[in-house]
């Protein structure tokens, strides 16, 4: 844990807008980034949850397919890549 000192260097760089706290971009304070940070990460572990770790790995591969023009699933289809949407186990 920071010491009180170390806590308010970081949120006055946070102030100035520099991320201080890994996935805390756009916080505009130390805490705002802690708790941006948090909620990052639990999304993707209640997503996992949802559907599964191979459902989320096949999201994932179908999301890194996409472009500006083409949604991951079409561009799958053009380059015949199989993304098995079975895989997505929901409760």
């Amino acid at each position: 844990m920071a010491s009180a000192q170390e806590r308010a260097e970081l949120d006055s760089k946070a102030r100035q807008g520099e991320t201080v706290v890994q996935g805390g971009t756009g916080g505009k304070s130390l805490e705002a980034q802690e708790h941006l940070a948090e909620g990052r990460s639990r999304g993707g572990q209640t997503r996992r949850e949802q559907i599964g770790t191979e459902g989320y790995q096949e999201m994932g591969r179908k999301g890194g397919l996409s472009t500006g023009d083409q949604s991951g699933g079409e561009r799958a289809a053009q380059e015949g890549i199989e993304i098995d949407e079975s895989k997505y186990r929901t409760r």
